[in-house]
């Protein structure tokens, strides 16, 4: 960024400067006050009575007081002057030293210290809470920094893999010119939609990622409706019961946004479930009046600390990547952003007894009566 040229003036400085021009006008204000008051003094000689004192009387009549009242003022305001600039010298930097441990702080974030915090003290005012939002911005960050990484080392190594495998297949066929075709041209067939399907998936999740904004009325209940109609066969093949209670919940978003994240709840909890389990779907509005969805599955135990990183690109239920089996991995990640996008909240907590339950808070919509 180019900056205009000029004189280059530092905060603190112009502290001083803006203390010293204060105190030296409130004197000023205060000696123009006593010499409009002096200039209603009777004009008469001041003489005394008493003739021992009068030899040394040297003021006179009022233009005499007026004259060495102003010469006393501008001594006045020249020692205000330099007390209002040495004093706000040093009182501008004592309340600008906050600001050096932010500057600081800056710097070493620019130069790529995500670890680098402020961790101010003293009293709880705007500095400090300047410090603490930039501690928190930084604690953002740095998880966003360390999830991309994850998400970029993840993704290459997923889309490695099924180009590694066709590489093999090739090289193993050309090796044996009697090698059967068929099966070769099949297992290519299946890796190559396995890498279809996943490159599918990342760009879904791109799609979501350059959502900004959605603001058309919706009914949740309707779309989880939609959702578990969808998965109902897919349920039945793996003996899993769907029980959906919902209730009206008007929020205001993107259809289809929220018919891909109902539905990846949905079949993930019918998907990393067990035989003869069970998803319990409901749907509702809260007191305060947001609506909510709230997913909860059988299935295997979960930690918290496992649980909450399930919205991590690429982690399944069994707390690492597979190639084989239904899914990519993204089915959690792509529903964290599009909460993200309608401004509400997911919390992934393990269910006792194993399995999840996933909830989604979304600001409910105003109904007008």
């Amino acid at each position: 960024m180019n900056r205009r040229p000029g004189v280059r003036i530092s905060a603190r400085s112009r502290l001083t400067l803006g203390y010293a021009v204060f105190l030296v006008v409130a004197g000023l204000a205060v000696l123009v006050g006593v010499y409009v008051v002096v200039r209603f003094i009777p004009a008469y000689p001041l003489i005394t009575d008493d003739p021992s004192l009068r030899d040394q009387v040297t003021i006179t009549a009022r233009g005499e007081i007026l004259r060495v009242l102003v010469e006393i003022s501008l001594w006045v305001l020249a020692a205000l002057a330099v007390i209002g600039l040495t004093g706000g010298w040093f009182l501008a930097g004592w309340v600008l030293r906050p600001l050096h441990r932010i500057d600081a702080a800056v710097r070493a974030v620019a130069a790529g210290r995500l670890d680098h915090r402020i961790r101010p003290t003293g009293p709880d005012d705007e500095f400090r809470r300047l410090a603490d939002a930039f501690d928190h911005m930084l604690d953002r960050l740095q998880d966003a920094f360390a999830a991309q990484e994850r998400f970029a080392a993840n993704a290459s190594h997923e889309l490695r893999t099924p180009l590694a495998i066709t590489a093999t297949m090739i090289d193993v066929a050309r090796r044996d010119p009697g090698h059967d075709h068929t099966v070769l041209l099949e297992r290519l067939g299946a890796v190559n939609a396995r890498a279809v399907g996943l490159t599918e998936a990342l760009l879904r999740l791109a799609d979501v990622d350059a959502v900004t904004a959605a603001s058309v009325p919706v009914d949740l209940a309707g779309i989880a409706r939609r959702a578990v109609a969808d998965a109902q066969e897919e349920a039945r093949e793996r003996d899993v019961a769907l029980d959906l209670t919902t209730c009206p919940a008007p929020v205001l978003g993107d259809d289809e946004l929220l018919l891909r994240l109902t539905d990846n709840l949905v079949r993930n909890a019918v998907r990393h479930n067990v035989r003869d389990g069970n998803a319990s779907i409901t749907v509702g509005r809260d007191r305060d009046g947001s609506a909510l969805l709230r997913i909860t599955n059988t299935g295997t135990a979960h930690t918290a600390e496992g649980a909450a990183r399930l919205t991590e690109p690429f982690l399944r239920g069994e707390g690492r990547t597979r190639r084989d089996g239904d899914g990519y991995g993204l089915g959690l990640p792509l529903v964290a952003r599009v909460v993200d996008v309608h401004d509400g909240a997911l919390d992934v907590t393990p269910r006792e007894g194993g399995g999840l339950t996933v909830t989604v808070r979304l600001p409910g919509r105003v109904q007008s009566s």
